[in-house]
């Protein structure tokens, strides 16, 4: 026990760890080690963020996708998905309810959609920078080429997210189908950085095949990316996969990896994400708690958002925007935080001086 203390107390002060060591710390974790870990991390959460919580409003643009992820709902494969796709009039109506809530940030994600032209999203990013200028954009729509990333941040995007799901080479081909690299990811990721985009990766929490093996090496490649988001959730099976039989990850494990990457990255945007909070009903109040300092409500039409299914019983209310928002702060507050009105980007040097 004392040897994960330890490591706990190396990975704060040089913000690294080499493989084995992470493997041992993922090993060895504890109730007890979870609690030391929390406390550190909440210290830092608190140093650079206060008691504020970032908001991004979610708006799922499209559930068509050319890919055919193993563990995903909206794989091609999936022929018993009602599809649809959002038109430019109804995400503007999603930013404007969102903008009059107080959401500064829209993060516009879907699946790879080829009815979307680069024409057609450089217009919708230009004209929702245009309409809210005081706004950030972030995109979530998957691999593209380098010329297509750049045409969208000189449009007016300003982050990306593309979560690498394993940084394992052996382990994401168990993930994927053979048309998809974790090569060409890491391609992207890094072409994302060099651009100049708030660049986010990510990884599933307990997916078929991994082991603290696999996470040591997540954990090292998001230590050499550096980015400046970094999304992760448990795996939640989806009953139209090959993964359907499989079990899901835990929100004991997500909830410790969440403070490792705390006390690594102290500044990163770090959410509690929607699956945490689908296998557990207080999963992204305990997110915070364990560090994290970002959440997504969700903008979307309620028409489309039980078909935005990436997995089984995603949270899905028939609240509207608004109740959702005070629903959601009330929940922030019961434990000490509060939603902030703000952009929320990632910055340098900020210090909060509550």
């Amino acid at each position: 026990m004392e040897r994960i203390f330890e490591l706990i107390d190396k990975l704060e002060e040089e913000n690294c760890l080499a493989r084995e060591e992470w493997i041992a710390l993922l090993k060895g974790r504890s109730p007890k080690a979870a609690e030391y870990l929390f406390e550190k991390a909440r210290k830092w959460q608190k140093k650079y963020f206060g008691n504020k919580i970032y908001t991004r409003g979610l708006i799922e643009c499209t559930n068509f996708c050319k890919n055919d992820c193993y563990y995903c709902g909206i794989r091609r494969s999936n022929r018993s998905l009602q599809r649809y796709r959002l038109a430019k009039e109804e995400i503007m109506e999603c930013c404007r309810l969102g903008y009059d809530l107080g959401f500064r940030t829209f993060v516009l994600q879907g699946g790879e959609d080829g009815a979307y032209s680069q024409k057609m999203l450089e217009d919708l990013v230009s004209a929702i920078k245009d309409s809210y200028e005081d706004c950030a954009i972030t995109l979530s729509m998957g691999e593209l080429s380098y010329e297509r990333y750049l045409g969208l941040f000189q449009a007016g995007a300003d982050r990306y997210l593309l979560r690498h799901e394993t940084a394992d080479g052996s382990h994401y081909r168990k993930l994927h189908p053979p048309e998809l690299s974790l090569d060409n990811r890491k391609r992207c990721l890094f072409d994302l950085k060099n651009i100049g985009y708030q660049t986010g990766t990510g990884f599933m929490v307990g997916s078929p095949g991994q082991a603290p093996e696999q996470l040591a090496e997540d954990m090292m490649f998001i230590r050499e990316l550096e980015p400046h988001m970094v999304g992760i959730g448990p795996f939640v099976p989806h009953h139209e996969t090959p993964f359907a039989r499989e079990p899901g990850g835990t929100v004991e494990l997500t909830l410790f990896l969440l403070g490792l990457l705390r006390i690594m990255m102290p500044k990163l945007l770090l959410p509690a994400t929607t699956a945490l909070g689908t296998i557990d009903p207080m999963g992204r109040e305990k997110g915070v708690l364990a560090g994290a300092n970002v959440v997504m409500p969700n903008l979307s039409p309620i028409s489309v958002r039980k078909k935005y299914e990436l997995y089984d019983n995603k949270i899905c209310t028939g609240d509207e925007a608004a109740e959702s928002w005070n629903h959601l702060n009330q929940k922030m507050k019961q434990i000490g935080y509060e939603l902030a009105v703000s952009r929320g980007d990632y910055k340098e040097e900020e210090i909060c001086t509550m």
